[in-house]
This record gives structure tokens, sequence and C-alpha cells, in this order.
């Protein structure tokens, strides 16, 4: 009899010369010397399974360790038109595939709904700690069953669990047969070379993959495709828009810097362009920055030009003009709820205290980022001043204007802090600013990250 088993984040399967048809070909399969057995990633158990049961070949499935489970939702909730149609669109197509849908339009009941019709146990991994926790907060009040947390001090599996790519990567080996779906929440995180061995590693024949924009600016997203599987449902924010969510407008806003200041920027600028001139680094083409990095690192023209690429971006993305424009929108917007993101922790913390403002970064503690977030969304904390942390994955259905001073160059980070605005409410009228530095690398960088239909 051929016996199939799980090993390691690989499939095992056993059989005599016999057993197996000369002209069988099972995808994956190769013939593992070491251990006289043949050897395929565990990825590949929903095509080797499919192809022995077409082949009529009888075997042992020890491989999968989960059964049916049922998951009756205690939610009483009506999903809107592109839900739906999201669900039936997975399902369809042999329930893998990834779903494209904004920022505040649901991706999260998408995956609920799915859970429930599916009926399997499910692994659902994200990018951070935070998304962890509003996940198993989510899935707590959804269903009646306890969910298991694999990540941030906790390792408590169950039939429905939650971790992170950090995690699932590291115990993917020893688990990946426990579930039989995977979500991969921003799932376009999961490419990397590490925390593909998250989906590389687990036999889960049926994979669901969430994000707004599955774009990345190495085009790894094409692994996607056989990772989770095709792209199986999209929709932009502009269909979205005014009905499924709040009605946006984006607004740019040019500053010019003082005379001081354009002639600090200038020689700064002046001494990078000049390194990455003489060294011929192709800063535009792949490995440039890299390469940048590293020349730098090895002579004293090469640091003054790393110091110089520094000040002449912190001159361009927080001058005195920058902050003095923030002042009036700040005064203007006293009565709305307003977020305002910059590329860089020093900013962060130079308008926290000039203005008086809350502000979260990667170094504040989750409590503190949890109470002001609450307070945030309550009312108490009318403005609220970040980095990078709150690109993604952080619910604040309050904030109805945001404020961009500086960022980068990535059409992904612009549409997610877009989408941290656009949580649908009655009568809301969301606005976006981008505030850029006339004459400065400001303006390639803001043409760069608005190719997107979200701004046009």
């Amino acid at each position: 009899m051929v016996h199939l088993e799980f090993d390691r984040g690989t499939l095992l399967l056993t059989a005599k010369p016999e057993e197996l048809p000369e002209d069988l070909k099972l995808p994956g399969l190769a013939f593992d010397r070491r251990v006289g057995r043949w050897r395929a990633p565990a990825s590949g158990y929903r095509d080797l399974v499919l192809a022995l049961r077409e082949a009529r070949i009888e075997f042992v499935d020890d491989a999968r360790h989960y059964e049916l489970i049922e998951l009756n939702s205690r939610l009483v909730r009506e999903p809107y038109p592109h839900q739906s149609e999201a669900v039936e669109a997975w399902w369809s197509q042999e329930r893998r595939g990834v779903v494209v849908l904004p920022t505040g339009s649901g991706k999260t009941f998408v995956a609920q709904l799915i859970l429930e019709r599916l009926g399997r146990p499910a692994l659902i991994v994200t990018p951070t700690i935070d998304l962890m926790q509003q996940w198993y907060g989510v899935l707590s009040t959804a269903f009646e069953t306890e969910i298991g947390l694999i990540g941030g001090g906790y390792h408590d599996p169950r039939p429905l669990t939650v971790t992170t790519y950090d995690s699932a990567h590291i115990h993917m080996e020893r688990l990946g047969n426990r579930w039989a779906l995977l979500v991969f929440d921003e799932c376009h995180h999961l490419p990397g070379p590490t925390y593909s061995l998250a989906a590389q590693t687990s036999i889960a024949p049926f994979r669901l993959g969430l994000t707004a924009t599955p774009e990345r600016e190495d085009g790894a997203e094409e692994r996607l495709d056989e990772l989770i599987g095709p792209i199986v449902y999209r929709r932009e924010i502009k269909e979205l828009a005014g009905r499924y969510l709040a009605d946006y407008e984006t607004v740019e806003l040019r500053v010019r810097l003082s005379a001081e200041e354009r002639e600090k920027y200038r020689r700064a600028r002046e001494i990078y362009r000049g390194f990455v001139v003489s060294q011929r680094i192709p800063l535009g083409s792949p490995g440039g920055w890299q390469r940048f990095l590293m020349l730098t690192s090895r002579s004293e023209q090469g640091r003054r030009a790393f110091l110089a690429y520094r000040e002449q971006k912190t001159v361009a993305q927080a001058s005195d003009a920058k902050l003095r424009l923030l002042e009036r929108l700040l005064a203007h917007h006293r009565c709305d709820r307003v977020l305002i993101f910059t590329n860089d922790n020093e900013t962060v913390y130079r308008i926290s205290r000039r203005f008086l403002i809350p502000a979260i970064t990667h170094q504040t503690k989750v409590k503190e980022r949890h109470e002001t977030l609450t307070r945030f969304n309550s009312g108490d904390y009318p403005f609220v001043v970040t980095s990078k942390v709150l690109n993604e994955g952080v619910d604040v259905p309050a904030a109805n204007v945001g404020i961009v001073l500086s960022g980068s160059g990535s059409v992904r980070e612009h549409v997610q802090r877009l989408g941290r605005i656009l949580r649908r409410a009655e009568g809301k009228q969301a606005t976006l600013y981008e505030v850029v530095a006339e004459d400065t690398a400001e303006e390639f960088v803001s043409s760069r990250r608005r190719r997107h239909s979200a701004y046009r």
C-alpha cells in the first residue's frame, strides 16, 4: 500500500516499485536516496493526492492531521456585493487565490465568510503582532470556538489559529499539516525568500491571499500565483468610493524652501550626486541602492556622500515651510480626526513636541499605542503623528483627514495611507493632503507614488 506522510515541511511517499506505474508522473516528486523514499514539497500535497486518485492508486494518507470542523458565526450581517462576489470568485477557482480589495472595504469579513463556508481548520498569517491581535479579537467575536495564537509570547495552536509571518516560517515545518486553509493577510509580504517558507512547508490545499496592493517594487508578486494562487477578484478604491468607502479627495500642496534651506539643500545634493556620478552607481536599477551603501562605507568621501544624502532629504522632508503649513492645516481641521504621516521618526518627534500631538512610531510600546489609538477614535485626541507603523493593518475608522508631509516613492505606501482615512461613515468626506517641497527630489518621488488609479 502506498503511504503518504508529512516530514519537516515536506511530504514522504513510500511505495514498492510495482505499486507505481512506470508512466506515472507525480508533481514535484523526487527520489530521496538518503531515506529510500520519494519526497516532495509540502505545498504539493493537493496536486499529489489528486494525481494518486486520478491514477486510481490506493494510498494511506498520514500526512493530513486535520478534519472537518463546524464554524457558526455569531454575526448576523449581510455582506456587500463586492464581498459576496469575492467569496464566489475564490470558491470557483478551486478555492485558491488572491482577493484584492481597498483598505476599509471589508477584506477581513470576506475571510470570515470563507472560513464559515469551508468548515475546515485554518491558519491566519499576519505581518505584525498588532494585526495578529486584531484578527484574534475579530475571530473571537465571530465564532464560538477558542482561537489559537502563535507569536507575541504565545504558542497555542488550535483548529482556528492566528500567527505572524515571522512565527509561521519558523514553526510551519513542524505544524504544516495541521490546517487545511491558509489565509495570508497583507499577502504582498509573502514572496520574500524567508516568509515564502510559510507557504511552501504547509500541506494546506486551500489558500486565500488578502491585500489592497499586490504589486511589489521587486516584481516578486508573480510568486503569489505559485504560493497562494492567481488573483481571483479585484476592486479598486475608485470603484467602491462613495458607497462602500468614504468619498474622498486628494490635494497636493507645494511649499518653497527658504533661501537658507535652498542653499543647504543644493550643497548637500551636489556632494551626494557628485559621488553617485563619479562611482557610476545606477541608482534606478536593481541593486543600485545596495551598491551606494556599500561604496559609502569604504572611504571618507563615501561617508561624506552618505551624510549629504541624509541632509538633503531632511531639508526637503521637514522644512520650516512644511511645518508652518501643517500648523495652518491643523487649525483648519481642528474639528476633524487627522493622521499626520512622515518618512522618519525624528520628524515625528519634532512635530509631537512642537504641536503637543501624540506620536506613534515603532518605538511606541503596545499598550501606549493601543491607548493612543483608542483615544483618537473616541475623539479625546483629534490628531496623531506617525511615520510608517500606521501605513498597514491598523483600524482607525474615525480618521477622515490625512496629511502626508513626507514618504517614500512606494505606490503601496501612498495607497495604504489613503486607505487609513477611507473607512465608511454616514456623511463622511475624507481628504488626503500631500505636501511637497518645490525644486527638490520630492517632486519626482511624489510623481512616482501617485501612479495609481486612486489619484487619477
